[in-house]
């Protein structure tokens, strides 16, 4: 199967109204190629810098998760779901995480391998109420870096949808 993108035929042409397939494009109508550019996250890696660079880099991720967790230290709802005596670890897993989907270093999939979120948040009860905590207590932390306004709602628009993607249960 040719991976050409289909159009559809003229109302008029036969089969158009009988529901048959669509038919390729000839290879004039196709458009003329343009690079792609494969990237390690969503950041631009164009000589003006990739996303994680334009904002600080590490310094600026690992600020944000360490204000995010003073957060989740007083939440009653999010706090049992992390390990005491690892929340150092999480810091690191998050920052790490973080980084390399915005265009830094790759070392999170180094070390534990592909992200898999879903996978890795089954094992917890995360309802409605303790997504809107966990982006309450993001929020505070993305607030206290002082992004530009594209900057802090390019940041913002991802981590709200992976909060909405992690919910797993509507039980209490």
């Amino acid at each position: 199967m040719s991976d050409l993108p289909l159009t559809p035929r003229p109302s008029g042409a036969a089969g158009a109204s009988e529901g048959r397939p669509l038919t390729p494009p000839t290879p004039a109508a196709l458009p003329t190629a343009v690079p792609v550019t494969v990237r390690r996250g969503l950041g631009d890696d164009s000589a003006q810098g990739n996303f994680w660079q334009q904002i600080g880099g590490r310094p600026t991720f690992e600020k944000l998760v360490r204000r995010f967790y003073e957060g989740v230290r007083t939440d009653d709802v999010l706090w049992p779901m992390y390990p005491e005596e690892d929340l150092e670890g999480a810091i690191q897993r998050l920052t790490g995480f973080l980084e390399q989907y915005w265009g830094g270093p790759t070392t999170y999939s180094e070390e534990r391998g592909h992200p898999r979120l879903r996978m890795r948040h089954m094992p917890f009860r995360v309802t409605p109420e303790a997504r809107d905590h966990w982006l309450q207590h993001m929020r505070v932390a993305v607030d206290e870096l002082e992004l530009a306004p594209l900057d802090d709602a390019m940041l913002w628009g991802y981590l709200d949808r992976a909060a909405q993607a992690m919910v797993n249960t509507f039980d209490r």
